[in-house]
């Protein structure tokens, strides 16, 4: 039956059904029924950021913990296939270093046969494209995968490796990022936006930090101190959205599978909440900041000089070229030899040479070391009973060799993963390197605290009343110290704070980490930048001098003079020369040869494509010029940003980093006289830094 309709009185409208005439309140169902259709408009039209941000937050989230399902599985196998081998030393041996050597090989070998962009962290190659550079292939999906693959191989190693997951996260997210862009721009039809794609890898680089470690705000501020040097404030709200819903989703699956009862945070600590440190232990926590920054400085100056030897040593170089696995099984059967327990390992926080746990988890590591109770006066007077099973609340018996101390064994544990780390940074294998400097510089914290507590076993008296002094909250600044020095960034303060939950340490931990940048800063690149460097990536360095003779520098000192101009009247002959004998994207367009007044710029492929077009005239009396091709339709382009010669270099350098430009024109008074481009500054950043001798 059809249904009854009509009109209002005195209206010209739509017809409405008698249903909706007669039905109660009408008027105000009109309104919530508009105001439903409206939020659903703004809220699930396809294309909107927040919903791009949320599934990338979501996916994200659910790859990084089904990847650490996956790898406490495999380590679990390990331990029983270590356990259940026997007694003999041999199979012992070879059942601990088979087992990572293995999958250290499958990593490298799967993930270079995929792509051979997948190896290392991916974080400096990053920074080179937010800076405006475009490395094929490393934003492509099927690295994503190859990736996934690899990096869980990495992991399923163990602490044998000593690698971590923070950097390839961040690649990760970044390529997934990219790929979810692909897909909007497709499903929308919308043109292709640069600037809108930049904003979106930026949050995405938050979202590999938050889903790691369930910390959004630092994961933030980390990601923008270390990808960009300049930063939007209009793009605060992406990455702070899309990474707390990755570590809402990341803790949250933990709960579903019945490993915490809550959303807490991933390493908890005990640290007396009433007074968690006296006034005068600032110092030794400035002090500290200090140590843990010549000690980076030491670490970048070895990492960056070994990773060069490896690139230009015959043998090792002709290994990463053609053998990439063997390389990798050679440097993993190293690490396996020295950290294997009942060897040197025994020193190395794996005191329990039998089975069932063989060596800390880099996790175990970080619980031990955040422990409130100085493990030296525990030991100082007897040792302490050894358990006959491992128990979860007292692992820092794994620490404690009576004939070692646990000074020896900190000590030794900060020696032998000095060059282990640096040896592990030169295998080809997707892996990050956060982690394990983060556990590192923890240790040396820890080192400072107990020696501080067998100093002053009492506590240090301040104002009459003396507190014990927790070793804990100096291997918490000390993680975040170090780490922040070897990265150059402040924000591992919070990501501490976050990782542990407690923030009693706020302000020794936070004067730490300026200490050890302050001296970092000052005499090293940071590891991604030194990482560029080796690699020969093109990137844009920081000027680092601060001096007011610096901004006396200008333009006019440094720029490139040599500028190959097109003149309107140039003839096509000497157009067709031009061409054919340089390779520039584009070229300058002037009035005239004698004004050189700049127009704007003629694109290579156009201009090829016109002289293609239109031949050569041959007739008598008339010679054609520039200005006849442009007069068919060949493009113009202006140009909207110029340099003076009177532009200081801390203008131009600004200017370069800011809108990511690779190259620009020098006019004084509309006429062309020279260029600027990344290998001029670099140039005149390094004649600053390192003046040269005078002739």
């Amino acid at each position: 039956m059809e249904e009854l309709v009509g009109l209002r009185e005195g209206s010209s409208g739509n017809p409405v059904t008698l249903q909706e005439l007669w039905g109660p309140c009408p008027r105000i169902r009109r309104g919530i029924r508009g105001g439903l259709e409206w939020l659903k408009q703004k809220l699930f039209r396809v294309g909107e950021d927040w919903y791009f941000l949320m599934t990338l937050g979501v996916l994200m989230a659910l790859i990084s913990y089904a990847m650490s399902f996956t790898v406490g599985r495999v380590v679990r196998a390990h331990k029983w296939l270590y356990r259940e081998i026997g007694e003999g030393h041999l199979l012992r041996y070879l059942s601990w270093a088979v087992y990572p050597i293995a999958l250290v090989s499958f990593s490298s070998g799967f993930s270079q046969s995929i792509t051979p962009f997948s190896g290392g962290s991916g974080i400096p190659e990053l920074k080179t494209i937010l800076s405006g550079v475009v490395l094929e292939d490393y934003l492509d999906i099927k690295n994503f995968g190859a990736k996934v693959v690899g990096l869980t191989c990495t992991l399923a190693s163990g602490s044998t490796i000593f690698l971590g997951k923070v950097g390839p996260f961040v690649h990760l997210s970044v390529m997934m990022a990219a790929y979810l862009g692909r897909v909007r721009t497709a499903t929308t039809g919308e043109p292709e936006n640069k600037s809108k794609q930049n904003e979106m890898l930026v949050a995405a680089a938050a979202v590999g930090v938050a889903t790691v470690f369930a910390a959004p705000f630092s994961g933030v501020l980390f990601s923008i101190e270390v990808m960009s040097s300049h930063f939007s404030v209009w793009d605060y709200w992406r990455g702070f959205f899309a990474a707390t819903c990755g570590a809402f989703m990341f803790r949250l699956l933990a709960v579903f599978n019945s490993e915490q009862e809550t959303i807490t945070s991933l390493f908890k600590t005990n640290f007396r909440v009433d007074i968690p440190f006296d006034l005068p232990e600032i110092f030794f926590f400035v002090v500290l900041g200090a140590i843990c920054g010549v000690l980076s400085c030491a670490y970048l100056f070895c990492q960056r000089m070994f990773l060069g030897f490896v690139k230009t040593n015959p043998l090792a170089s002709k290994l990463l070229a053609t053998s990439k696995p063997l390389y990798s099984a050679l440097a993993a059967l190293v690490l396996a030899s020295i950290t294997y327990p009942p060897g040197v390992g025994r020193f190395m926080a794996s005191r329990r040479p039998t089975p069932p746990l063989p060596q800390l988890s880099m996790k175990e590591h970080l619980d031990t070391l955040f422990d409130n109770n100085s493990w030296a006066l525990m030991t100082q007077n007897s040792s302490p009973p050894w358990p006959a099973e491992p128990d979860p609340q007292n692992l820092w018996f794994e620490w404690y060799h009576p004939r070692f101390t646990i000074f020896g064994t900190l000590t030794f544990f900060l020696v032998m993963k000095f060059w282990m780390l640096i040896l592990a940074t030169t295998i080809p294998i997707p892996a990050g390197y956060f982690m394990p400097i983060f556990i590192y510089g923890a240790a040396a914290g820890r080192l400072i605290g107990e020696a501080l507590s067998l100093a002053f076993p009492e506590g240090i008296v301040a104002g009459g009343v003396t507190n014990p002094i927790m070793p804990g909250g100096y291997a918490l600044a000390g993680a975040a110290a170090f780490s922040g020095a070897v990265t150059h960034t402040i924000s591992t303060a919070l990501l501490a704070f976050e990782m542990t939950g407690q923030i009693v340490h706020a302000l020794p931990v936070l004067m730490a980490v300026l200490a050890a940048n302050a001296i970092a800063q000052s005499c090293q690149p940071s590891f991604y930048d030194g990482t560029i460097i080796v690699k020969k990536l093109p990137y844009l360095p920081w000027i680092r001098c601060r001096k007011i003779s610096s901004h006396r520098v200008i333009v006019e000192h440094f720029m490139n003079c040599g500028v190959n101009t097109l003149a309107k009247d140039t003839p096509l002959e000497e157009v067709v020369k031009v061409v054919t004998s340089t390779d520039l994207a584009e070229y300058p367009l002037v009035e005239s040869a004698e004004s050189q007044i700049l127009l704007g710029t003629v694109r290579r492929a156009a201009l090829v494509q016109a002289l293609q077009a239109e031949p050569l005239s041959r007739a008598p009396g008339h010679q054609q010029c520039l200005q006849d091709i442009l007069a068919t339709g060949c493009p113009v382009e202006p140009v909207t940003l110029l340099l003076s010669p009177e532009t200081s270099l801390h203008q131009a350098h600004n200017l370069f980093e800011l809108l990511n430009l690779q190259f620009l024109f020098v006019t004084s008074r509309g006429r062309a006289v020279g260029t600027v481009s990344w290998a001029e500054l670099k140039k005149a950043i390094s004649n600053l830094t390192n003046p040269p001798a005078p002739k």
